[in-house]
């Protein structure tokens, strides 16, 4: 069975550069659920192999859907009321105009959190090629920045898919991955930032003509900071309260209960689109209809990637009730530090046969998530989900539409794209991987 699992991966891997992912993964959870024996399938075994799958893609939408939903919108909408520019503008401010890499570094991956890497890139490279055109100076270090930061929040924090769908998949607790995954990518994102310094010296790439895309008329006034902040933050603070309040005895028994309440991801991410929903309908000459257009395109968005993600779901599900579960324990290494290496070589190869990242933690996740379970592993598993993130970032290269965004956006060829993001991310997630081993050593959470 794992053979055969293997092979059909292999096959994904090279459909997923033709086919939209929802369909390969869907079609590889049915032919992995018509492969599994009946004798595996324990309780199952009466359930059709279409009712087999469709279970695991619906407790997949009915565990994240609405989150995946809620963070499209909070994400649109934030960008719509040019919410990301106010950021980025009071962290220049604080860091001085000289250091403005250092802004769109803290800027994006600030923003990675609620808002999807691409969205990231369309919104700060026009602004980043801005700030390059009044000093004709730094342009390299200016874009990877932006792509340092962004793509590791994307990988590692949720409400973003990849890591939300991961820690769900792994029973992790969501603000414990939230607070773990900024520890990793804060340490990924700066060895990348060293990288961009080193590679802005090194090669002299000018920013050439392309698309600029971005959001927003520059002629409105920025929205106020704590506006800006609020759709940010506010799943973070709700979802930690949740996690943290029962350990506080001096907290009543009614007010812990109403954080339990308002600290629910579901509600806490509704309450964050709606603040980003308001801050865009206060915006100055906002009308109804721009604020209805912007919940729709983030609908569409988010529900293609609910889609992929449920899919992903579906296909774990099979792979469980092929036998996964059972001949994980074979697969367990026999020091189990090297469980983070092998789940992060395996997203690594995933992310290289067929470009998207959260794609490629989807699968990963499957096969690692049994192994997991069935290893007795002296530290937490929000360890091994950091690990199958980190594995997301090396091998972005030209099957990935993040590679075409950042090389159409700044006017970079092929070759210069590969030599500075795509080698930057492969640096960031390798730093990343052995952040998570050094974490997972010194700091085990058991």
């Amino acid at each position: 069975m794992i053979l055969t699992v293997a092979l059909l991966l292999v096959v994904a891997g090279v459909l997923w550069a033709r086919l939209h992912p929802f369909l390969v993964l869907i079609v590889t959870a049915l032919v992995v659920a018509a492969l599994t024996p009946p004798d595996r399938l324990g309780a199952a075994a009466d359930l059709s192999i279409g009712r087999r799958v469709a279970e695991g893609f619906g407790r997949t939408a009915h565990d994240i859907g609405i989150l995946i939903a809620m963070a499209s919108i909070l994400g649109q909408c934030l960008m719509e009321a040019r919410g990301a520019e106010r950021i980025v503008a009071a962290i220049e401010r604080l860091v001085g105009r000289r250091r403005a890499s250092l802004a769109f570094l803290g800027a994006s991956f600030l923003l990675g959190i609620p808002m999807f890497a691409e969205a990231v890139f369309y919104l700060l490279l026009p602004l980043a090629k801005a700030s390059w055109r009044e000093s004709r100076r730094h342009g390299v270090l200016l874009v990877l920045s932006i792509v340092a930061g962004a793509t590791m929040t994307h990988s590692l924090v949720p409400p973003t898919p990849g890591p939300l769908f991961v820690a769900d998949e792994m029973g992790i607790d969501i603000a414990l991955m939230m607070r773990q995954g900024m520890i990793v990518g804060a340490i990924a994102a700066l060895a990348g930032y060293g990288y961009a310094a080193w590679a802005d010296r090194r090669f002299a790439i000018p920013l050439r003509t392309a698309g600029d895309g971005g959001a927003g008329t520059p002629t409105q006034p920025l929205p106020p900071l704590w506006a800006s902040l609020l759709p940010i933050l506010l799943p973070v603070v709700l979802i930690s309260a949740d996690s943290a309040v029962d350990s506080i005895a001096a907290i009543p028994a009614s007010v812990a209960r109403i954080v339990h309440v308002v600290g629910d991801k579901n509600l806490a991410l509704t309450v964050s689109a709606a603040a980003a929903i308001l801050l865009l309908a206060c915006r100055p000459g906002a009308s109804r209809e721009k604020v209805r257009q912007a919940v729709a395109a983030a609908v569409l968005e988010g529900g293609e990637i609910i889609l992929v993600i449920a899919a992903g779901g579906a296909l774990g599900a099979t792979l469980r009730q092929g036998g996964m579960a059972e001949l994980a324990a074979a697969a367990v290494p026999a020091h189990a530090l090297l469980l983070l290496p092998i789940a992060w070589g395996l997203t690594v190869l995933l992310r290289a046969a067929q470009g998207s990242a959260t794609v490629a933690m989807i699968t990963a996740v499957g096969i690692i998530a049994p192994i997991a379970d069935a290893a007795s592993l002296p530290y937490h598993e929000v360890y091994v989900a950091l690990a199958i993130g980190c594995g997301s970032k090396p091998g972005m290269w030209m099957n990935d539409s993040g590679f075409w965004v950042i090389s159409r956006m700044t006017g970079m060829t092929e070759t210069e794209t590969l030599k500075t993001a795509s080698v930057m991310v492969a640096i960031e997630g390798t730093v990343g991987l052995v952040a998570t081993m050094a974490l997972a050593a010194c700091w085990p959470l058991t």
